[in-house]
């Protein structure tokens, strides 16, 4: 956000009980309207002066967009305020916290993707540019996930990628943000159950992982030829078999996204 255009969008805020409030909702207008992230606002005099407001109503509104996650303030010699646009991960891990907070369980997830991924599948097929922008993707994720078949989790967070790749080419811009974070949500509570198997050696087999494995193969080969009706059907019975696994042990459970291996897992999606 250059200096030039902060100072011709910031109205001149009249003082009010809610100052802080309206400062930082005219900021965060600003950032997400903006092309730009990890970049600086102007200094703090400058914004200041822009305002017409005191420091102290300045800096509170800088703290709640702070909260917020859409900046980052710096302190020290090359400190300033920078922004930080939502990105789907962030969008993932709220949509988590408050599955979390009203109690949604594990099998209540594993429903509503049932719902929806299959119909990510079946828009994949439908795209003309399929060949170019989704495929080769897909037939490289097959290689790498053939590479460390019966190698217990390797395998199963590689076999996740396959369901990503599919859900993050969904051209539907909306639906791939609110399916991709669901996915997400779903692939951070089944690496909890599969760290949990794997170290009790209850990890499906190598015979499983290569049945899944070729699960996969033919839905890219649905995909390839545009079959729709076909890839909604083997999607929607390969997700509910693989989903068994992991909802017989954990079904019942509430959605974990404030543990502490959770929000690591978040952070680096």
């Amino acid at each position: 956000m250059d200096e030039v255009t902060a100072r011709r969008a910031a109205p001149r805020i009249g003082m009010s009980p809610r100052i802080a409030e309206s400062i930082a909702a005219d900021l965060r207008q600003r950032i997400l309207r903006s092309e730009h992230t990890d970049v600086p606002l102007p200094r703090q005099d400058d914004l200041i002066e822009q305002y017409g407001v005191s420091g102290p109503s300045l800096r509170e509104a800088l703290r709640i967009l702070e909260a917020e996650g859409l900046i980052t303030v710096r302190r020290g010699k090359f400190g300033g305020a920078y922004v930080h646009k939502p990105s789907w991960s962030s969008a993932a891990y709220a949509l988590a916290l408050s599955m979390q907070g009203q109690g949604v369980r594990i099998a209540d997830l594993a429903e509503s993707l049932l719902l929806l991924e299959p119909k990510c599948a079946a828009l994949c097929a439908e795209r003309v540019d399929r060949h170019e922008a989704l495929v080769p993707a897909l037939r490289a994720n097959l290689a790498e996930s053939e590479e460390v078949l019966g190698v217990g989790g390797l395998y199963s967070a590689s076999a996740r990628g396959f369901h990503d790749i599919m859900v993050a080419s969904v051209e539907n811009v909306s639906l791939r943000l609110l399916v991709r974070s669901m996915v997400a949500i779903w692939s951070i509570q089944e690496q909890t159950w599969a760290d949990t198997v794997n170290a009790t050696a209850q990890y499906p087999d190598e015979a499983h992982q290569r049945e899944s494995w070729r699960t996969h193969a033919a839905i890219l080969k649905y995909i390839e030829d545009g079959d729709a009706e076909g890839v909604t059907k083997l999607s929607a019975s390969h997700l509910r078999a693989t989903q068994a696994i992991v909802l017989e042990r954990f079904g019942g459970e509430v959605v974990d996204a404030s543990s502490l291996a959770a929000v690591q897992a978040f952070k680096s999606l």
